[in-house]
């Protein structure tokens, strides 16, 4: 259960999410370039979209995206962020989404594959692809026991949040559940190391946008983590310095 099941809503922290986690690297869409994904000619459907960082991030490689998230906070930021681009965005979950048979080459999932209904889902996943379209789950996070920065800031996160179930990340395949087994095949994975650059105030902000403080925790709560996590940033961070992260991707391919 995720955090123990203590509420988080991430159109709490939009503001903060849309500033601190567009932070994927190059490489990071570089890898789903290369395995001939959301490029040129395709329609994608980004679930979980958030404030739209994928579609946006991806709009230069020329597919038609579509983003869906159930937070309206959230898709109001990505509307507001990806002003001039033609990318569609709707307020729905992803468990309700309702797009007409076979529109999508590529259906996209990164870093909430695992907050769906799975058996709810996989239905639809199914008949919104092509024959022989691809889901792709996505993923990246930092590193706590490689990083000391990483693991001194999640030290506090569990202070303020001690159910928070982000923590303790560690590099592994992505898990698909087993009901996919049917309808789709595990074509390709790769878990991978990436350096991600941050100053004291973009991670302050990205582990602010986390669920384990800003999604969840009270306004006092959050003003006391951070003063704590500041002062310990000042304290053992330069000013500018990189986090270890890993990344990692899983294709599957629709088989009926």
């Amino acid at each position: 259960m995720i955090d123990g099941g203590k509420p988080f809503d991430w159109g709490r922290t939009s503001e903060d999410y849309a500033k601190y986690r567009d932070i994927y690297p190059r490489e990071f869409y570089e890898k789903i370039v290369s395995r001939g994904l959301c490029v040129n000619g395709q329609r994608v459907l980004d679930l979980g979209t958030g404030t739209g960082v994928i579609p946006r991030n991806m709009y230069p490689y020329g597919a038609k995206w579509t983003g869906i998230d159930i937070s309206e906070n959230q898709i109001a930021q990505a509307k507001l962020l990806s002003e001039g681009m033609d990318i569609d965005y709707y307020s729905v979950s992803a468990e309700e989404a309702d797009f007409p048979d076979g529109a999508f080459d590529v259906i996209t999932a990164c870093q909430c594959f695992w907050y769906f209904d799975h058996e709810r889902i996989l239905p639809s996943l199914c008949r919104m692809l092509k024959p022989g379209g691809k889901l792709l789950v996505l993923y990246m996070a930092w590193l706590p026991y490689e990083d000391k920065i990483a693991g001194e800031s999640e030290r506090i996160v569990l202070k303020y949040s001690p159910d928070w179930s982000g923590a303790g990340e560690t590099v592994h395949t992505i898990f698909i559940p087993d009901c996919y087994s049917d309808s789709f095949k595990l074509v390709y994975h790769e878990e991978y190391p990436l350096l991600v650059p941050f100053t004291r105030e973009s991670w302050n902000g990205r582990m602010k946008a986390c669920r384990g403080v800003g999604a969840s925790l009270s306004e006092s709560e959050i003003t006391q983590w951070e003063r704590e996590h500041l002062t310990l940033l000042n304290g053992i961070a330069p000013e500018k310095f990189n986090i270890k992260h890993y990344a990692a991707i899983a294709e599957l391919e629709k088989v009926i």
